[in-house]
């Protein structure tokens, strides 16, 4: 994965041009390129050459800040086929289910590319994805999405497959499986025979009913340790000077978050502690 993510812009670079109102343009620099908004033109000779972080002014005179864009504006702004995980949720499923470099992992419900983008970037050059997509069109998209992300082509590490995860899977003694769709549940034995001991499950659900039934699925299957299910929400802060306060909108559900971890075969897990009713002393 060769993309170029720091050194002066130079032709074929992906460039977000940020407007004093925040609004922000993604373009790909070209040698006679020009870049037109209702504020006036930009060449894109005027970039090319200069470091991340400059200014450059339209004919209009609008100043726009220039970066590489991070991931996370990247599959924000991505063309979508179906809805992406949004980067916290991302973001979370690389730290949570511990996407490691040089991981094995198997993602289904590709949708339009986002979360893979974020695992192939995790788990690096020596690592691999295979993802696999049930539906031709979204396949089409993200196989579109994270080849304009990487720059080049990505066969060593990622394969996509257009097929049921269930009727599909080859793999075995995989790191990592992660499940994105409307019954994970369906492929929760499918997962357990392609991981390896000791690798994570993570299921990303929309509803407390999907999200009831995978993890009762995974409780009651036996390979897998006790689930552990939660959300993340985000909110941002405003902060000029003295005026600290949180921000008037954030972040809320956007899914719930699965996780548990292969166990080994033949090995019967723990059966689970409650603590009584009307106590409060841990167990």
């Amino acid at each position: 994965m060769g993309f170029r993510r720091h050194g002066p812009f130079q032709a074929g670079d992906q460039v977000q041009l940020t407007d004093p109102k925040n609004k922000r343009h993604t373009i790909t620099l070209k040698e006679d390129g020009v870049f037109h908004t209702h504020k006036g033109a930009i060449p894109h000779s005027d970039l090319i050459g200069q470091p991340e972080g400059s200014v450059v002014r339209s004919s209009g005179g609008t100043q726009y800040l220039a970066f590489r864009h991070l991931l996370q504006d990247y599959t924000l702004a991505m063309p979508r086929g179906a809805a992406v995980i949004y980067p916290k949720d991302a973001s979370m499923i690389v730290g949570m289910a511990d996407i490691f470099p040089g991981a094995r992992v198997i993602e289904a419900g590709v949708g339009s590319g986002a979360l893979t983008c974020f695992l192939l970037r995790a788990v690096g050059p020596d690592g691999h994805v295979t993802s696999y997509e049930r539906r031709q069109e979204f396949a089409d998209v993200a196989s579109k999405n994270v080849q304009k992300f990487f720059g080049d082509p990505m066969d060593d590490n990622w394969r996509l497959v257009v097929g049921d995860l269930v009727a599909s899977i080859d793999e075995s003694d995989v790191d990592r499986v992660i499940l994105d769709m409307l019954a994970p549940w369906e492929c929760v034995d499918a997962a357990a025979k392609a991981l390896t001991p000791g690798g994570v499950i993570c299921c990303y659900v929309a509803t407390t009913t999907q999200l009831s039934k995978t993890v009762e699925t995974i409780r009651d299957h036996g390979c897998f340790t006790e689930p552990h299910a939660w959300e993340t929400l985000v909110r941002d802060w405003h902060v000029e000077g003295l005026a600290v306060r949180p921000d008037h909108r954030m972040i809320g559900h956007t899914g719930f978050l699965v996780t548990a971890r292969r166990m080994a075969d033949g090995v019967t897990p723990p059966p689970r502690r409650r603590r009584p009713k009307g106590t409060t002393e841990e167990l």
